[in-house]
């Protein structure tokens, strides 16, 4: 049995090294103005989704599970494009925005760690990934009227977390390549 994430590792350190940038910008820059936040959660969730699709298409020639990355590029890249488009969005709608994508991330990637669990160890990593996206996702629902620079250090703390876990799995799924994997639905012998 092949797994998507395995053979796709480096699009999940490079989604990490995307965020841990950005996450880095948000702290040296804080002061950024709402409409370089809109710019700089676009172009996050924009590549974001397009590397997912890009592992998609990737594990669909593999004949591996695709569909969850499909739906997650495709989020990420109508929520890049939003924020691209629609550049004079209140910070309101923004928040929800930012929020509802941040929820939706977290989601798939538990249901992928969960998956995962039975064929590696240190799935955690992708859970804790999950955790924090939907954390940062409940915290931008519940205090939408935050200031844009409060926004920043959380979308900063957010990216960093998010990003500095997915290179930590993305590192391990690549040790993983050559290995067989075992668990659930890897059978060894063949009943007669």
């Amino acid at each position: 049995m092949k797994l998507a994430l395995i053979h796709n590792w480096w699009s999940l350190v490079l989604r990490g090294s995307i965020g841990v940038l950005l996450g880095i910008a948000t702290f040296v820059w804080p002061q950024f103005t709402l409409a370089g936040l809109v710019t700089l959660f676009g172009i996050y969730a924009f590549i974001d989704g397009f590397i997912s699709i890009a592992g998609a298409v990737r594990a669909s020639r593999e004949h591996v599970r695709w569909g969850a990355l499909v739906v997650e590029g495709i989020i990420g890249i109508a929520a890049g494009i939003i924020a691209f488009f629609w550049p004079a969005i209140t910070i309101i709608s923004l928040v929800y925005i930012i929020g509802a994508w941040a929820l939706i991330t977290g989601i798939f990637e538990i249901a992928a760690a969960i998956r995962l669990r039975s064929h590696i160890t240190g799935e955690w990593l992708l859970a804790l990934a999950g955790i924090a996206s939907i954390v940062f996702g409940l915290m931008l629902m519940f205090v939408p009227l935050a200031g844009a620079i409060v926004l920043a250090f959380w979308f900063g703390a957010y990216a960093l977390v998010f990003g500095i876990t997915l290179i930590a799995l993305g590192v391990r799924l690549r040790a993983l390549r050559h290995r067989p994997l075992a668990g659930p639905g890897v059978t060894t012998a063949h009943a007669h």
